[in-house]
């Protein structure tokens, strides 16, 4: 059936900029930022939301805005990062997987499974594409990492992590692992500190690039790391030509959709205004880049008159596709189904025992 376009409805290429919004609905000054020629899709945050039935609107909205429509991106890991609370199902930190697989590994890879099956259909049900997931940093004293990482030891990352792409897979979601080539390793939070690796590029190769590496065929996109690798490279991993261009689709020959993290962080400020981080981050191979607060959205897009770059390819790839819609799951809900629900108490029980 041919998809018949609103009158307010602009037909045009997706640019390569994930936006931040202010409020939990769309006004003009939204739309219109919306439809800037440079902007792919959006990236909701806990301000963003209300409530189920809010988000639902809100995504709709965002929607109908252009043709091909933006694309929607949130972080729903699960424990201290998890945008949408109220009426989803509270997912446990990765890390507890991980302390799971250390006493019973057949138990933790099918919690592993649920964790990614459950997050990716219920946040799909609400027209949400994709889930930044799964983290496959190895926790090594990072203070932002953390439980964030599904183990200490960078095998059962792998392992467990590969469960919940398949998860997620089979809910119609595509992954995302983050946040290459790893982040766990150091100590700084890149959101507030500038942070540096030290080590040599066949440490790093022997610890934290082993599950990007592993999963890297199974991978839809990947998360770029703000951290200077400096026996590697003096710039951040997301300018880097060397790792993203030479190491990533040379090396690994990876082939999927590259996003950096975002802009806006302290340890993406390095290489000067908004306007030139985006620039350098696509220059270096990145596909798609964030820019989550609202204030530098529109510093950003005042500095850009025009397209810079036509990114509808990409993004076409990262739709989502879910197996159940919204009516589907309240009925799942509401029948009680026993499958899906015990995942659903599974999920939420392992969390609120600590492991």
């Amino acid at each position: 059936m041919k998809r018949v376009l609103s009158e307010t409805q602009v037909i045009c290429s997706l640019g390569p900029i994930l936006i931040g919004l202010p409020g939990t609905e769309l006004d003009e000054p939204d739309r219109k930022l919306l439809c800037h020629p440079a902007v792919g899709g959006v990236v909701p945050f806990t301000r963003n939301f209300s409530s189920r039935g809010q988000l639902e609107l809100l995504v709709r909205a965002i929607h109908s805005v252009r043709n091909p429509r933006p694309l929607v991106c949130i972080d729903q890991e699960g424990g201290r990062v998890q945008r949408l609370k109220d009426g989803f199902t509270q997912l446990p930190p990765p890390g507890l997987l991980g302390r799971l697989h250390d006493a019973d590994p057949v138990k933790a890879l099918d919690m592993a499974y649920r964790h990614g099956r459950v997050m990716a259909t219920e946040i799909l049900a609400c027209g949400i594409d994709l889930s930044f997931a799964p983290v496959l940093d190895i926790d090594c004293g990072s203070r932002v990492i953390g439980d964030r990482a599904l183990s200490t030891n960078p095998a059962t990352v792998t392992i467990l992590g590969r469960a919940c792409l398949a998860g997620m897979h089979d809910a119609g979601m595509k992954t995302t692992g983050k946040h290459f080539p790893g982040h766990g390793s150091v100590i700084a939070d890149s959101h507030v500190d500038d942070v540096t690796d030290t080590r040599s590029l066949e440490d790093i190769e022997k610890s934290d690039l082993l599950p990007f590496r592993d999963l890297a065929g199974e991978l839809d996109a990947l998360m770029i790391a703000h951290v200077v690798y400096s026996r590697v490279d003096n710039l951040p991993a997301g300018y880097s030509r060397i790792w993203l261009r030479d190491y990533l689709r040379g090396t690994m020959a990876y082939q999927g959709v590259i996003f950096s993290d975002d802009l806006g962080m302290h340890a993406a400020q390095t290489v000067g205004s908004l306007e030139v981080r985006t620039r350098w981050c696509l220059e270096a191979g990145c596909d798609l880049v964030l820019v989550c607060q609202p204030e530098d959205v529109n510093v950003l897009l005042a500095a850009i008159d025009g397209p810079i770059g036509d990114t509808s390819g990409p993004i076409s790839k990262l739709y989502g596709k879910p197996t159940l819609d919204r009516e589907e799951l309240a009925i799942v809900k509401q029948a009680g189904i026993r499958e899906f629900h015990q995942w659903q108490s599974s999920l939420e029980k392992l969390g609120s025992s600590g492991g």
